[in-house]
C-alpha cells in the first residue's frame, strides 16, 4: 500500500496567504486510473479523515496521501491558497471569506453533513437564558467559521447587532480556556468542544445553531493541480473512499465512537451520544447551483454585518473540474 503520511501543518508554510480568515462504488474505475506517482496533500481534522478511512478499511490508496491536521476550515483555505495543501473541507463560511479575498482556492464538491454540533455556550452557572441576555457581554467566537456566522444570525434573531456585544475572536484552544476560566460570558463554537465542556459541567448550551446552518460543507482543492488528469482521478477516488468510510461507520456508530474516542481524548460514551444526535449523515457529491445560492446568502449576511465587502463573487470559487467524476 502506498505510504500514508501524517504531519501537523506549520503556520509558517502559509502565513503569507491572503488574510481571510462523501456512497461507495460509483468511482471504482477512478481508483484504478489514479497514478501511483500522485501525492494528495489532504487536510484533516482530528478524528476525521485520517482516522475514519483506515477504520473503514478504505485507506489502500493507489497514490500517496499526506495528511496535515487543522482545527478550523479557515486555516485549511489559507493553506490551499498558499500551495501547502491540495484537498480539504470547510463550511460555507471560510469559502465566502476566500471568495471575498480572491484567494487561489477552488470548490470542487459539496459535503452534506450534520449541523447539530454547533452552538453558543455559556458558563454552567451563568444567569443568561437567551441570546438577548448577551447585550454588552463578552462573547467569544472563531473568526471566519460557522461560529462567526451563526452568532451574527442569532443576534439578528434576538434584535441585536454585532455592535451590541463585545465580540472576542479566539482560536479553539483559547476559547476553551476562556470559557472554563469565566473570562467569557458566552462562546460560539462547534464540534467536540461542546461535549467536552458539557461533560465537565463547565458550560451549557444557550442556543443551538442546528436550524440556522444549511449543512452544506465544501471540498476545496488546489487550483494549481486541477489541470492534471491524474490528480483529478486521485481526488475523485479519495472522495469516493470518504463516502464509503462515512457510510460504513454511520451503520455502526458504536464502532465509530470506539475508533475516534482515544484520538480526540473524549470519553467513548460522550462521542457516541454526539454521533447519535447528528441530524443528517455525511455525503460528498458534485456541487449544484443551489449550493452557490446558499453560500451567496451567507456572504450577504456577512456583508450586512460589515464583515465582508458587498461585491464578494462567491460563484467564482466553484470549479467543475471533478463534477463529472462525482455522484450528483
Amino acid at each position: 500500500m502506498p505510504e500514508i503520511l501524517a504531519t501537523p501543518i506549520k503556520r509558517r508554510q502559509f502565513l503569507g496567504a491572503a488574510a481571510l480568515t462523501c456512497v461507495g462504488g460509483a468511482l471504482g474505475g477512478q481508483a484504478r486510473a489514479a497514478n501511483p506517482g500522485v501525492t494528495l496533500r489532504v487536510a484533516t481534522f482530528r478524528g476525521m479523515d485520517s482516522t475514519l478511512l483506515p477504520a473503514a478499511h478504505v485507506a489502500d490508496f493507489p497514490y500517496t496521501v499526506a495528511y496535515s491536521e487543522f482545527n478550523s476550515g479557515n486555516l485549511i483555505a489559507q493553506a490551499i491558497n498558499a500551495d501547502a495543501i491540495d484537498l480539504g473541507g470547510w463550511s460555507e463560511i471560510p469559502m465566502v471569506f476566500a471568495a471575498a479575498a480572491k484567494s487561489n482556492v477552488a470548490v470542487v464538491a459539496t459535503l452534506e453533513g450534520p449541523t447539530t454540533d454547533q452552538a453558543v455556550l455559556t458558563p454552567a452557572n451563568s444567569p443568561y437564558k437567551s441570546i438577548s441576555d448577551l447585550r454588552g457581554k463578552r462573547v467569544g467566537y472563531i473568526r471566519a467559521t460557522t461560529a462567526h456566522y451563526f452568532l451574527i444570525r442569532m443576534l439578528e434573531q434576538a434584535g441585536l447587532s454585532w455592535t451590541d456585544i463585545q465580540p472576542v475572536a479566539l482560536s479553539m484552544s483559547e476559547g476553551l480556556t476562556a470559557i472554563k476560566s469565566g473570562s467569557l460570558d458566552a462562546w460560539a463554537t462547534y464540534g467536540y468542544a461542546i461535549q467536552i465542556l458539557e461533560a465537565a459541567g463547565a458550560a451549557r448550551v444557550l442556543q443551538s445553531a442546528a436550524d440556522i446552518l444549511s449543512g452544506h460543507y465544501f471540498i476545496g482543492a488546489n487550483p494549481r493541480k486541477l489541470g492534471d488528469p491524474a490528480f483529478r482521478a486521485a481526488a475523485a477516488d479519495y472522495l469516493d473512499r470518504l463516502n464509503r468510510a462515512y457510510a460504513t461507520l454511520a451503520a455502526d456508530k458504536a464502532l465509530w465512537a470506539k475508533v475516534v474516542s482515544p484520538v480526540i481524548h473524549v470519553p467513548e460514551d460522550v462521542v457516541l451520544a454526539y454521533l447519535r444526535a447528528q441530524n443528517r449523515p455525511y455525503r460528498a457529491r458534485a456541487w449544484r447551483q443551489d449550493d452557490i445560492v446558499s453560500a451567496d446568502a451567507v456572504a450577504r449576511t456577512f456583508a450586512k454585518a460589515g464583515v465582508l465587502p458587498q461585491d464578494a463573487n462567491v460563484a467564482a470559487v466553484f470549479s467543475p473540474a471533478l463534477s463529472k467524476l462525482l455522484p450528483a
